[in-house]
């Protein structure tokens, strides 16, 4: 059994971009954890950030809940979140809590500032993870650096619109409808999403996006990862051999 942690900035993030992939994960055996770097406590215009936060982790919870995973929030405010030493060993802690083999987290460039960050939070988290006298809480030190991965970023795009194409993808037609239902349970965010980002069709949108990079893939739907290989950290393909024959490659 492989150890599992996909961790993002916000609750749905995860659900957009690779829950097909940890649901397929999840069916062979394998321990997932979702875990969010905060609350998403802005994702609201109706109520306050505590309620929206304690709303948007109970949805979390309940689709992490669809495959048997895991859910752990770092706590740190939405649109709050920096690359200083307070918030890495918090991040620290949480994939020390989750002991995970491997992780998946937020592409080094998207649109939104948290989830820039947490990419690069997430990085040298994994580096600092094993490390003795870097101290967090009361988590377990992990006996070595995780394989960590990155997914896409939200349409494949960077803040100028470029696109950032994928190393491999996992085809993911036949766990599509588990991830729709990871997601529906994030109803707080269809007006958010409306009002916030102009998408009358949450589900739509992210349909959209895997049809898309299904396409680039050669598949009805895909997910896109790239692999973080640079020393010291593990250069193996142990996501690409877990998903064995979903594994899809240009």
């Amino acid at each position: 059994m492989t150890r599992v942690l996909a961790i993002h900035a916000h609750p749905d993030d995860i659900e957009t971009l690779c829950a097909a992939t940890l649901a397929l994960l999840a069916g062979q055996g394998h321990h997932i954890t979702i875990a969010t770097v905060t609350a998403g406590d802005c994702g609201s215009t109706e109520t306050d950030n505590e309620t929206t936060g304690r709303i948007r982790k109970s949805e979390a919870a309940a689709a992490a809940k669809v495959i048997g995973a895991d859910y752990l929030c770092v706590g740190i405010p939405d649109l709050c979140v920096f690359n200083d030493d307070a918030t890495r060993r918090k991040v620290t802690e949480t994939i020390r809590t989750a002991q995970p083999d491997l992780v998946i987290t937020a592409s080094p460039v998207d649109y939104h500032p948290d989830h820039e960050v947490v990419s690069a939070l997430v990085r040298d988290a994994c580096f600092a993870a094993p490390v003795k006298n870097y101290k967090t809480g009361s988590a377990k030190l992990l006996a070595e650096i995780p394989h960590l991965y990155f997914c896409d970023p939200i349409e494949g795009r960077d803040r100028d619109n470029n696109k950032v194409m994928a190393e491999f993808a996992v085809n993911v037609e036949s766990f599509f409808e588990t991830k729709k239902k990871m997601l529906s349970a994030h109803q707080s965010q269809i007006a958010w999403v409306e009002k916030q980002h102009g998408i009358a069709d949450y589900a739509g949108a992210m349909a959209d996006w895997t049809k898309r990079r299904g396409k680039h893939f050669g598949v009805g739907y895909a997910e896109g990862f790239r692999q973080y290989r640079t020393h010291p950290y593990p250069a193996s393909p142990l996501l690409q051999e877990l998903v064995d024959g979903a594994l899809v490659t240009l």
